[in-house]
């Protein structure tokens, strides 16, 4: 447990990358928390397995005694509340107990930022969840910026960042990575302050 601004709130149990499992699409700004996910993976040596009744790839990890479950939803994005909310009840995680990794139009792409709780913001993978499960859980925001108007969003998100941004978008999570032990630590705000301050 960790005293932060959302008062004393459990540590992380459940870490899901949101993304689109079609090939094609593996290296879009919509898969993002995908390539998040994979960080963790290479970091404990992990795999992930199939689970068909909750409709996800998981693995578990220990971390310094913590049990983490890591999940990559097999529905496409706009579904991940189906696969997230089957995977809670089953394992009987509570929501303010899970980390969603995903892209974020309202970041410049090379910011990465913290949240727990509030709105979809318009992304449909995190307003499905909502619809699942409620808001009262932590979101690991990544930067892929705006394409400047509402009718671009769809494409842009659904396409590969330029070779520039990809570079900047690795660089970001990479940073915000060496210091993931905090986070899964419980020391919310103290993670949040070293993304705030970068």
């Amino acid at each position: 447990m960790s005293n932060n601004d959302k008062g004393s709130l459990p540590k992380i149990r459940l870490i899901v990358g949101l993304g689109n499992p079609d090939k094609n699409l593996l290296k879009t700004r919509h898969n993002v928390g995908y390539w998040y996910l994979d960080k963790f993976l290479e970091k404990y040596n992990a795999t992930l397995s199939e689970d068909k009744k909750l409709n996800s790839l998981f693995c578990k990890i220990d971390h310094e005694g913590d049990q983490i479950f890591l999940v990559r939803p097999t529905f496409f994005i706009n579904d991940s509340g189906k696969s997230v909310s089957s995977f809670l009840k089953y394992y009987k995680i509570n929501p303010d107990s899970m980390l969603v990794m995903h892209d974020d139009i309202d970041l410049n792409v090379g910011e990465v930022k913290l949240k727990f709780g509030g709105g979809h913001g318009g992304h449909n993978g995190l307003r499905d969840i909502i619809n699942h499960i409620g808001k009262d859980y932590w979101r690991l925001r990544i930067g892929v910026s705006h394409p400047g108007r509402k009718e671009l969003v769809h494409n842009h998100v659904l396409s590969s960042p330029s070779k520039a941004e990809e570079l900047e978008i690795n660089i970001s999570m990479n940073e915000s990575f060496e210091n993931i032990n905090i986070l899964l630590n419980g020391e919310f705000e103290k993670f949040t302050k070293i993304l705030h301050t970068r």
